[in-house]
Protein backbone atom coordinates (compact mmCIF):
# COMPACT_ATOMS: atom_id res chain seq x y z
CA UNK A 1 0.00 0.00 0.00
CA UNK A 2 2.67 2.51 1.04
CA UNK A 3 4.85 1.66 -1.97
CA UNK A 4 1.83 2.23 -4.23
CA UNK A 5 1.18 5.65 -2.65
CA UNK A 6 4.85 6.62 -3.04
CA UNK A 7 4.87 5.41 -6.64
CA UNK A 8 1.76 7.43 -7.47
CA UNK A 9 3.24 10.59 -5.95
CA UNK A 10 6.43 10.14 -7.97
CA UNK A 11 4.40 9.34 -11.08
CA UNK A 12 2.48 12.60 -10.65
CA UNK A 13 5.65 14.69 -10.80
CA UNK A 14 7.07 12.66 -13.68
CA UNK A 15 3.80 13.11 -15.55
CA UNK A 16 3.77 16.86 -14.92
CA UNK A 17 7.38 17.20 -16.07
CA UNK A 18 6.92 15.01 -19.17
CA UNK A 19 3.64 16.52 -20.31
CA UNK A 20 4.81 20.01 -19.32
CA UNK A 21 7.96 19.64 -21.42
CA UNK A 22 5.99 18.37 -24.37
CA UNK A 23 3.46 21.21 -24.01
CA UNK A 24 6.35 23.70 -23.84
CA UNK A 25 7.79 22.27 -27.06
CA UNK A 26 4.45 22.51 -28.81
CA UNK A 27 4.02 26.12 -27.68
CA UNK A 28 7.51 27.04 -28.89
CA UNK A 29 6.92 25.50 -32.31
CA UNK A 30 3.51 27.18 -32.54
CA UNK A 31 5.01 30.55 -31.54
CA UNK A 32 7.87 30.21 -34.00
CA UNK A 33 5.45 29.21 -36.77
CA UNK A 34 3.51 32.39 -36.00
CA UNK A 35 6.59 34.54 -36.57
CA UNK A 36 7.83 34.99 -33.00
CA UNK A 37 11.56 34.77 -32.26
CA UNK A 38 12.79 31.79 -30.25
CA UNK A 39 12.97 33.68 -26.93
CA UNK A 40 9.45 35.08 -27.23
CA UNK A 41 8.15 31.64 -28.23
CA UNK A 42 9.94 30.06 -25.24
CA UNK A 43 8.49 32.69 -22.89
CA UNK A 44 5.00 32.12 -24.31
CA UNK A 45 5.35 28.36 -23.99
CA UNK A 46 6.78 28.54 -20.48
CA UNK A 47 3.99 30.83 -19.25
CA UNK A 48 1.29 28.63 -20.75
CA UNK A 49 2.89 25.46 -19.34
CA UNK A 50 3.21 26.86 -15.80
CA UNK A 51 -0.38 28.12 -15.77
CA UNK A 52 -1.69 24.84 -17.11
CA UNK A 53 0.33 22.81 -14.61
CA UNK A 54 -1.13 24.85 -11.74
CA UNK A 55 -4.63 24.43 -13.14
CA UNK A 56 -4.02 20.70 -13.49
CA UNK A 57 -2.88 20.34 -9.88
CA UNK A 58 -5.42 22.54 -8.13
CA UNK A 59 -8.51 22.66 -10.35
CA UNK A 60 -8.53 19.47 -12.42
CA UNK A 61 -10.98 17.75 -10.04
CA UNK A 62 -13.48 20.61 -10.44
CA UNK A 63 -13.09 20.37 -14.21
CA UNK A 64 -13.70 16.61 -14.15
CA UNK A 65 -16.81 16.97 -11.95
CA UNK A 66 -18.17 19.76 -14.13
CA UNK A 67 -17.52 17.81 -17.33
CA UNK A 68 -19.44 14.85 -15.90
CA UNK A 69 -22.42 16.93 -14.78
CA UNK A 70 -21.94 15.93 -11.12
CA UNK A 71 -23.73 17.89 -8.40
CA UNK A 72 -22.79 17.95 -4.70
CA UNK A 73 -25.37 16.43 -2.35
CA UNK A 74 -25.98 16.62 1.39
CA UNK A 75 -26.41 13.79 3.86
CA UNK A 76 -30.15 14.46 4.11
CA UNK A 77 -30.50 13.91 0.36
CA UNK A 78 -28.85 10.45 0.38
CA UNK A 79 -28.48 9.24 4.00
CA UNK A 80 -27.83 5.56 3.14
CA UNK A 81 -25.11 6.43 0.65
CA UNK A 82 -23.49 8.84 3.11
CA UNK A 83 -23.55 6.22 5.88
CA UNK A 84 -21.89 3.65 3.62
CA UNK A 85 -19.10 6.04 2.60
CA UNK A 86 -18.55 7.39 6.13
CA UNK A 87 -18.37 3.90 7.69
CA UNK A 88 -15.87 2.75 5.06
CA UNK A 89 -13.75 5.87 5.62
CA UNK A 90 -13.67 5.26 9.38
CA UNK A 91 -12.63 1.64 8.78
CA UNK A 92 -9.97 2.69 6.30
CA UNK A 93 -8.68 5.60 8.41
CA UNK A 94 -9.21 8.33 5.82
CA UNK A 95 -11.21 11.59 5.61
CA UNK A 96 -14.72 11.39 4.17
CA UNK A 97 -14.67 12.88 0.66
CA UNK A 98 -17.31 15.18 -0.77
CA UNK A 99 -20.09 13.13 -2.36
CA UNK A 100 -21.58 14.00 -5.75
CA UNK A 101 -24.48 12.64 -7.75
CA UNK A 102 -24.85 12.43 -11.53
CA UNK A 103 -28.41 12.36 -12.85
CA UNK A 104 -27.85 9.55 -15.32
CA UNK A 105 -29.49 6.14 -15.81
CA UNK A 106 -26.16 4.55 -16.74
CA UNK A 107 -24.65 2.86 -13.64
CA UNK A 108 -21.16 4.21 -12.94
CA UNK A 109 -18.98 6.04 -10.42
CA UNK A 110 -15.61 7.79 -10.17
CA UNK A 111 -13.28 9.48 -7.69
CA UNK A 112 -11.28 12.63 -8.22
CA UNK A 113 -9.07 15.11 -6.34
CA UNK A 114 -5.42 15.76 -5.55
CA UNK A 115 -5.19 13.95 -2.18
CA UNK A 116 -7.45 12.32 0.47
CA UNK A 117 -8.03 15.72 2.12
CA UNK A 118 -9.28 17.22 -1.17
CA UNK A 119 -11.18 14.33 -2.70
CA UNK A 120 -14.63 13.78 -4.17
CA UNK A 121 -16.51 10.69 -5.28
CA UNK A 122 -19.47 10.71 -7.65
CA UNK A 123 -22.18 8.15 -8.28
CA UNK A 124 -24.87 8.04 -10.95
CA UNK A 125 -28.53 7.76 -10.06
CA UNK A 126 -28.64 4.64 -12.21
CA UNK A 127 -25.99 2.99 -10.02
CA UNK A 128 -27.89 3.71 -6.82
CA UNK A 129 -31.05 2.29 -8.34
CA UNK A 130 -29.75 -1.11 -9.47
CA UNK A 131 -27.26 -2.01 -6.71
CA UNK A 132 -28.04 -3.45 -3.30
CA UNK A 133 -26.21 -2.29 -0.17
CA UNK A 134 -23.34 -4.81 -0.36
CA UNK A 135 -22.75 -4.06 -4.03
CA UNK A 136 -22.81 -0.31 -3.39
CA UNK A 137 -20.31 -0.79 -0.56
CA UNK A 138 -18.05 -2.62 -3.00
CA UNK A 139 -18.15 0.25 -5.50
CA UNK A 140 -17.63 2.87 -2.78
CA UNK A 141 -14.69 0.91 -1.35
CA UNK A 142 -13.15 0.68 -4.84
CA UNK A 143 -13.36 4.47 -5.28
CA UNK A 144 -12.08 5.16 -1.75
CA UNK A 145 -9.10 2.91 -2.51
CA UNK A 146 -8.30 5.16 -5.49
CA UNK A 147 -8.38 8.09 -3.07
CA UNK A 148 -6.16 6.54 -0.40
CA UNK A 149 -3.67 5.18 -2.95
CA UNK A 150 -3.35 8.66 -4.53
CA UNK A 151 -4.51 7.21 -7.85
CA UNK A 152 -6.89 10.16 -8.08
CA UNK A 153 -4.07 12.70 -8.31
CA UNK A 154 -2.52 11.01 -11.33
CA UNK A 155 -5.87 10.17 -12.93
CA UNK A 156 -7.31 13.67 -12.55
CA UNK A 157 -4.21 15.58 -13.67
CA UNK A 158 -4.17 13.48 -16.83
CA UNK A 159 -7.61 14.87 -17.75
CA UNK A 160 -6.30 18.44 -18.03
CA UNK A 161 -2.80 17.74 -19.35
CA UNK A 162 -3.99 15.42 -22.11
CA UNK A 163 -6.62 17.98 -23.05
CA UNK A 164 -3.97 20.71 -23.27
CA UNK A 165 -1.68 18.66 -25.49
CA UNK A 166 -4.51 17.70 -27.83
CA UNK A 167 -5.71 21.32 -28.04
CA UNK A 168 -2.23 22.64 -28.83
CA UNK A 169 -1.54 19.89 -31.34
CA UNK A 170 -4.81 20.67 -33.13
CA UNK A 171 -3.90 24.36 -33.32
CA UNK A 172 -0.41 23.48 -34.52
CA UNK A 173 -1.75 21.09 -37.16
CA UNK A 174 -4.10 23.74 -38.54
CA UNK A 175 -1.43 26.44 -38.51
CA UNK A 176 1.02 24.11 -40.27
CA UNK A 177 -1.36 23.77 -43.20
CA UNK A 178 -2.44 27.42 -43.18
CA UNK A 179 0.99 28.97 -42.44
CA UNK A 180 3.20 30.87 -44.84
CA UNK A 181 6.15 28.63 -45.71
CA UNK A 182 8.42 31.55 -46.53
CA UNK A 183 7.98 33.02 -43.06
CA UNK A 184 7.96 29.89 -40.93
CA UNK A 185 10.23 27.78 -43.02
CA UNK A 186 9.57 24.38 -44.53
CA UNK A 187 11.56 22.52 -41.85
CA UNK A 188 9.62 24.22 -39.05
CA UNK A 189 6.31 23.32 -40.66
CA UNK A 190 7.41 19.70 -41.06
CA UNK A 191 8.46 19.52 -37.39
CA UNK A 192 5.18 21.11 -36.33
CA UNK A 193 3.20 18.69 -38.48
CA UNK A 194 4.99 15.65 -37.02
CA UNK A 195 4.50 16.89 -33.45
CA UNK A 196 0.84 17.64 -34.09
CA UNK A 197 0.26 14.13 -35.44
CA UNK A 198 2.20 12.33 -32.70
CA UNK A 199 1.09 14.33 -29.66
CA UNK A 200 -2.50 12.97 -29.44
CA UNK A 201 -1.09 9.43 -29.66
CA UNK A 202 1.46 10.20 -26.93
CA UNK A 203 -1.28 11.71 -24.76
CA UNK A 204 -3.44 8.61 -25.22
CA UNK A 205 -0.56 6.26 -24.39
CA UNK A 206 0.20 8.17 -21.18
CA UNK A 207 -3.46 8.10 -20.20
CA UNK A 208 -3.66 4.35 -20.72
CA UNK A 209 -0.38 3.78 -18.88
CA UNK A 210 -1.87 5.10 -15.63
CA UNK A 211 -5.27 3.50 -16.12
CA UNK A 212 -5.62 -0.27 -16.39
CA UNK A 213 -3.39 -1.81 -13.74
CA UNK A 214 -4.68 0.70 -11.24
CA UNK A 215 -8.21 -0.75 -11.62
CA UNK A 216 -7.04 -4.21 -10.55
CA UNK A 217 -5.30 -2.69 -7.51
CA UNK A 218 -8.38 -0.69 -6.51
CA UNK A 219 -10.57 -3.79 -6.93
CA UNK A 220 -8.29 -5.76 -4.60
CA UNK A 221 -7.96 -2.92 -2.07
CA UNK A 222 -11.71 -2.35 -2.08
CA UNK A 223 -12.40 -6.05 -1.55
CA UNK A 224 -10.00 -6.11 1.41
CA UNK A 225 -11.74 -3.08 2.89
CA UNK A 226 -15.23 -4.60 2.76
CA UNK A 227 -14.01 -8.17 3.40
CA UNK A 228 -16.58 -9.19 0.78
CA UNK A 229 -15.13 -9.32 -2.78
CA UNK A 230 -18.36 -10.88 -4.08
CA UNK A 231 -20.12 -7.55 -3.51
CA UNK A 232 -17.89 -5.65 -5.94
CA UNK A 233 -17.86 -8.59 -8.37
CA UNK A 234 -21.66 -8.59 -8.44
CA UNK A 235 -21.72 -4.81 -8.90
CA UNK A 236 -19.32 -5.01 -11.86
CA UNK A 237 -21.48 -7.73 -13.39
CA UNK A 238 -24.60 -5.55 -13.15
CA UNK A 239 -22.79 -2.47 -14.46
CA UNK A 240 -21.40 -4.42 -17.41
CA UNK A 241 -24.75 -6.03 -18.21
CA UNK A 242 -26.50 -2.67 -18.26
CA UNK A 243 -24.50 -1.51 -21.26
CA UNK A 244 -25.94 2.02 -21.50
CA UNK A 245 -23.40 4.83 -22.05
CA UNK A 246 -23.32 7.95 -19.90
CA UNK A 247 -25.05 11.03 -21.28
CA UNK A 248 -21.86 13.06 -20.86
CA UNK A 249 -19.33 10.35 -21.71
CA UNK A 250 -16.10 11.75 -23.15
CA UNK A 251 -12.62 10.42 -23.80
CA UNK A 252 -10.91 12.98 -21.54
CA UNK A 253 -12.55 11.62 -18.37
CA UNK A 254 -13.26 8.00 -19.40
CA UNK A 255 -10.32 6.58 -17.43
CA UNK A 256 -11.69 8.01 -14.16
CA UNK A 257 -14.77 5.79 -14.04
CA UNK A 258 -15.07 2.35 -12.46
CA UNK A 259 -16.32 1.06 -15.82
CA UNK A 260 -16.12 2.48 -19.34
CA UNK A 261 -18.65 5.35 -19.63
CA UNK A 262 -19.24 4.44 -23.27
CA UNK A 263 -21.15 1.30 -22.31
CA UNK A 264 -20.70 -2.33 -23.28
CA UNK A 265 -19.73 -3.21 -26.83
CA UNK A 266 -22.39 -5.09 -28.74
CA UNK A 267 -21.78 -7.92 -31.14
CA UNK A 268 -19.73 -10.41 -29.16
CA UNK A 269 -15.94 -10.38 -28.96
CA UNK A 270 -13.90 -7.22 -28.81
CA UNK A 271 -10.95 -6.98 -31.20
CA UNK A 272 -7.38 -7.01 -29.93
CA UNK A 273 -6.95 -3.48 -31.32
CA UNK A 274 -9.91 -2.20 -29.30
CA UNK A 275 -8.52 -3.88 -26.18
CA UNK A 276 -5.15 -2.21 -26.81
CA UNK A 277 -6.72 1.25 -26.50
CA UNK A 278 -9.33 0.41 -23.86
CA UNK A 279 -9.18 2.54 -20.71
CA UNK A 280 -10.28 -0.38 -18.50
CA UNK A 281 -9.22 -4.04 -18.22
CA UNK A 282 -11.82 -6.63 -19.33
CA UNK A 283 -14.62 -6.83 -16.76
CA UNK A 284 -14.52 -10.64 -16.98
CA UNK A 285 -10.91 -10.62 -15.75
CA UNK A 286 -11.76 -8.26 -12.90
CA UNK A 287 -14.70 -10.38 -11.79
CA UNK A 288 -12.62 -13.57 -11.99
CA UNK A 289 -9.90 -12.06 -9.78
CA UNK A 290 -12.44 -10.87 -7.23
CA UNK A 291 -14.22 -14.22 -7.21
CA UNK A 292 -10.94 -16.04 -6.61
CA UNK A 293 -10.27 -13.76 -3.62
CA UNK A 294 -13.46 -14.96 -1.99
CA UNK A 295 -12.51 -18.63 -2.19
Amino acid sequence: MYSQISENKNKTWMLLILMGSFTLLLCMVLGAASGLDVYAAAALGGTFTIIYALISYYLSDKIALMASGAKAITKSEAPELYNIVENLCITNGQPTPAIYLMNDDSPNAFATGRDPEHASIAFTTGLLRILNKQELEGVAAHELSHVKNYDIRVMTIVVVLVGAVMLLSDILLRSSFAGNKKEAGTILLVIGLVLAILSPLLAEIIKLAVSRQREYLADASGALLTRYPEGLASALQKISAHGQPLKKANHATAHLFISSPFGAKEGGKVSWFSKLFATHPPVEDRIARLTSMGK
